[in-house]
């Protein structure tokens, strides 16, 4: 008897389940990356986010410093790995090639007939037919233990430029999020209460226009820009990133107001309200969770973007937002810090999450908008 109206469905857990397997899985890469993004760079390579509470066994080098000693015909150097310090040696190796070839106690040959030994408490023996002329570096592996720290933040804050590159990134995502919707609601308008020729045909490219690649448009959209003298420049993103959201945002607005009551709008009109008085006091006030639905998936992808920024803006440091300054800057070519990239990704969403929360409520609601009549 499930299909009674007021009963209870009997796959009520199931719903129950799926939906907490969704956040489960949503969730586990958000605290991976923020346990990331409180260990070094060389915690991180050695072992999984997962295991952090656990010692890492890592890698090191050291030089083996002193004066070597001869005896019995061999140049012998002697010392601890550690220095003054203490620690465990599990394997060691006299090349970078090799740095745990073998194992604490034994007695390694290496080229040249040299030997090298190394105790598990970091006590080593260099042996060297030839007069030791440098300091040989000896490389060992020692579990280290778990270490977290505010230092990858730190990294973050301090560095040079930081604070003109929020402050450029608020200044390409508020106008790159305002100018779409004030263009989208006008066309929303126009297409959902007003008759004209061709309205259907307009409606159809709009929809088409969601399923084109924005890549496919950056080429010709610079050359533009150049043609018209706005290329790589604050004006020149602002166009690019409202004509890339133009077609979604017309999309939900214009479902949205064809659901508002014809009614009201009819009645507006019978006592002389023109169009546009009918959109301003009328529409708009009505339409508001559909704005707000759009201005939230414009605001994250715009403040989230790097592909576009890099396009459309100046290469140089002064007009970099901050994906642009953490990619470039901050990680550099190789960008293997993954430490500095977890931090910066926690650093980068506290103001989407701010914009998203504030406004989450009207998101649901427009983006049903038109789905239930």
């Amino acid at each position: 008897m499930d299909n009674i109206a007021g009963t209870k469905s009997s796959l009520t857990w199931a719903v129950h389940l799926s939906v907490a397997l969704l956040v489960i899985i949503w969730l586990v890469p958000t605290v991976g990356l923020m346990v990331s993004s409180f260990r070094d760079r060389d915690q991180i390579t050695a072992s999984g986010w997962w295991l952090s509470p656990l010692p890492v066994t890592q890698n090191f080098a050291v030089k083996a410093e002193g004066d070597p000693v001869e005896r019995d015909g061999l140049f012998v150097l002697e010392g601890n790995v550690f220095g003054e310090g203490s620690g465990t040696v599990s394997e060691f190796g006299g090349r970078r090639a090799a740095p745990t070839e073998f194992a604490t106690g034994e007695t390694g040959t290496l080229t040249r007939d040299r030997t090298l030994s190394v105790q598990a408490d970091g006590s080593y023996t260099y042996t060297s037919p030839a007069e030791i002329k440098r300091a040989p570096s000896i490389y060992f592996a020692s579990e280290t233990p778990p270490e977290f720290s505010l230092g990858n933040y730190e990294q973050i804050f301090s560095s040079a430029g930081m604070d003109r590159a929020f402050i450029n990134t608020l200044t390409v995502t508020i106008p790159a999020t305002i100018i779409p919707i004030l263009i989208a609601a006008f066309a929303a308008y126009a297409l959902a209460w007003m008759e004209f020729p061709g309205r259907g045909l307009l409606i159809a490219m709009v929809v088409g226009l969601l399923v084109v690649p924005l890549q496919l448009a950056l080429v010709p959209m610079l050359k533009l820009h150049n043609a018209m003298g706005v290329g790589q420049s604050f004006l020149g993103i602002w166009m690019a990133h409202t004509g890339f959201g133009l077609p979604l945002a017309i999309y939900l607005l214009r479902n949205y107001m064809v659901g508002l009551p014809r009614d009201i709008i009819e009645s507006a009109k019978v006592d002389g309200a023109t169009d546009f008085q009918v959109f301003t006091k009328i529409v708009l006030p009505l339409s508001f969770p559909a704005l707000a639905s759009f201005a939230i998936f414009q605001f994250l992808w715009t403040w989230n973007d790097l592909l576009v920024a890099k396009v459309f803006l100046p290469s140089n440091s002064e007009s970099w937002v901050m994906t642009v300054k953490i990619a470039d800057d901050l990680l550099g070519s190789r960008g293997g810090d993954w430490g500095i990239l977890a931090a910066a990704a926690f650093v980068s969403i506290g103001v989407p999450l701010l914009v998203f929360f504030t406004m989450q409520r009207y998101l649901v609601r427009g983006l049903l908008a038109g789905s239930v009549k």
